[in-house]
């Protein structure tokens, strides 16, 4: 999986009754785009860092900055 900062991830729920969440990623981990990634949800607003799993797609920002801008962690 590969994300820029300002893509949407979206985490389908596993189980009956699981919420889908939805968050903007605001740091990646690695210069190539791969995970961890720190994101933002929108429901709450919280920020949290993930290693997104099988149920995660990534849903790609039309206005992104070019990848030698994005900010990175360590």
């Amino acid at each position: 999986m590969i994300a820029r900062i300002g893509d949407r991830i979206v985490l389908e729920g596993t189980h009956l009754g699981d919420a889908r969440r939805v968050g903007v990623i605001t740091a990646v981990s690695h210069a190539d785009g791969g995970p961890p990634y720190e994101v933002r949800w929108l429901d709450d607003g919280r920020t949290t860092l993930i290693f997104p799993g099988a149920e995660a797609r990534i849903e790609r920002d039309a206005d992104q900055a070019p990848p030698d801008e994005a900010r990175h962690f360590s």
